[in-house]
């Protein structure tokens, strides 16, 4: 994969995220609301009556609710290589974009918890000097967050050598 600029206009080229990630989290979401949302109707459908069994429809209008914020969410993610740093854009409301310079970073990091690797999923993490900068890329396929790894881990060597 080339780094640097794309176009006429010197944007960089974003990259998104794959689907499993959206797919973990909204599993993850259906899990903590569906269940919830169940023992509310039983408990006050036993207790109180039927008719307030429909409380557990809240926990059902907060999984739609959510369903949607985690594929904004989702899709706010990217990230770009360029000549001489790494951009990570993220978030829907409060949007941040944080810049590492590849001679800054220190560490990078693959991991990839036992849901990630039952979806297929790793995360590259980034350390530099600084804690404030370090950054997080989630959701990557395995070989693209090595490929990612390796590729940083070579231009921060190369970067870095001159200071």
């Amino acid at each position: 994969m080339e780094t640097g600029t794309a176009g006429e206009t010197g944007g960089p080229v974003w990259v998104g995220l794959p689907g499993g990630l959206l797919r973990l989290r909204r599993l993850l979401l259906v899990v903590w609301t569906g269940v919830p949302a169940v023992a509310t109707g039983v408990v006050a459908g036993l207790l109180i009556g039927p008719a307030w069994a429909l409380l557990g429809v809240v926990w059902l209008l907060v999984l739609a609710w959510g369903w949607e914020l985690a594929g904004r969410n989702w899709r706010s993610w990217r990230y770009a290589e360029r000549a001489d740093d790494l951009l990570i854009s993220r978030g829907v409301l409060w949007r941040e974009q944080t810049v590492v310079p590849y001679g800054r970073m220190q560490l990078v990091e693959v991991t990839s918890g036992p849901l990630e690797r039952r979806f297929g999923l790793a995360s590259v993490q980034l350390h530099t000097a600084a804690a404030a900068t370090d950054a997080k890329i989630p959701g990557l396929a395995p070989a693209e967050a090595e490929r990612l790894r390796d590729r940083l881990t070579e231009l921060g060597q190369a970067r870095s050598a001159g200071l």
